[in-house]
């Protein structure tokens, strides 16, 4: 049982160095790559040739063969748009998005006809302010009476 024991330092010892914190706290991510990093990784497992070279390269990169046979059907199947990054998460459904585009239309639309009906109005004023002005005779309007 004394073998079991580990050796527990002092704390009443004068050891002037101080304690390091033992606990490692690990944030959690999903590993991203970019379009850039994609294609360096394919045009070197494709210059791959050797047995075991492609391991290495995989290895070297912290990636899976399977991620690496994605990247390249995806490539395969469209060269440019495979390797880019998807957003995740639910696909917005095409009617709903036109129903919203609708109504933002017809708001805008609706706006707009105020904005004329508005504009109308004033210039209305302004032609019937400009006739009456024209009525009366030139003296009245230097302000001189």
């Amino acid at each position: 049982m004394a073998n079991l024991m580990k050796a527990v330092p002092n704390p009443e010892s004068n050891s002037s160095a101080p304690l390091a914190d033992p606990e490692v706290v690990a944030i959690a991510r999903r590993r991203q790559f970019s379009r850039s990093d994609r294609r360096r990784i394919l045009a070197a497992a494709d210059r791959c040739s050797e047995p075991g070279e492609i391991g290495a390269l995989l290895r070297r990169e912290g990636i899976y063969s399977s991620q690496l046979a994605t990247w390249r059907k995806q490539r395969a199947a469209d060269a440019v748009s495979g390797l880019d990054s998807r957003k995740r998460g639910p696909k917005a459904d095409p009617t709903i998005v036109e129903g919203h585009r609708t109504a933002k239309l017809t708001r805008q639309i609706d706006r707009l006809r105020r904005q004329l009906t508005q504009a109308r109005m004033i210039i209305d004023v302004q032609k019937k302010v400009s006739a009456l002005l024209a009525l009366q005779p030139v003296d009245d309007l230097d302000g001189e009476s």
